[in-house]
């Protein structure tokens, strides 16, 4: 079984949704994101007016919009400005959320959201992808978030903004790591287990 059965198998066993994030300028039609949702055409991507601006509290407002079409936990899978925004909404809502998969954060500095974002660790699993020569997010940076948000780091190497422009459309180690994200979380998530599963990194 490829990691995308797997995943729909976990998803159904779990009783999990999935949302989409998005960040600057939504991610085009070749980028990992959009196979992804081709890929799995029960999951909700976020949808924005204004996908130009980095304006957190516009992207927050959007993912609850997603968060209120789900009929159960979601697990969210997030890229550069979104991965920024879907920390804030898991440390907000972790009734909501099972876990995040945090690809490729921008740095908040560029944004002035260094006293707006979480600097504790997450109330649930998280998984965060950071790339040796990011643009948006020096590696060290990366470092510093997941070592605030409590999150697993993956180092991708060079993978520059892990997105279409630096080669990531399909992505089938993007959807492994999505997989081993989700088959660390408990079956039938009730609230109280989301919170007990943000040590199982351990």
């Amino acid at each position: 079984m490829n990691a995308e059965d797997r995943i729909g198998a976990a998803l159904e066993l779990s009783g999990l949704d999935v949302v989409v994030v998005p960040g600057l300028n939504d991610s085009g039609p070749a980028h990992w994101q959009t196979d992804w949702c081709s890929r799995f055409p029960d999951w909700k991507r976020v949808s924005q007016q204004r996908w130009d601006k980095g304006d957190l509290d516009a992207w927050l407002s959007a993912i609850a919009a997603s968060l209120a079409q789900c009929r159960q936990p979601a697990v969210l899978v997030a890229h550069s400005f979104g991965a920024l925004a879907s920390a804030q909404v898991a440390a907000s809502f972790p009734e909501r959320i099972a876990a995040a998969l945090l690809v490729a954060p921008a740095a908040p500095q560029r944004f002035g959201l260094e006293e707006r974002l979480p600097r504790r660790p997450l109330p649930l699993p998280s998984l965060l992808l950071a790339s040796r020569n990011d643009p948006w997010l020096a590696y060290s940076g990366a470092v510093e978030l997941a070592r605030h948000w409590g999150s697993h780091l993956v180092d991708l190497g060079d993978a520059g903004h892990v997105n279409a422009d630096s080669g990531y459309g399909p992505w089938p180690s993007g959807l492994e790591h999505l997989d081993g994200l989700i088959a660390r979380l408990p079956p039938r998530h009730s609230a109280k287990a989301f919170a007990q599963c943000a040590s199982c990194w351990g």
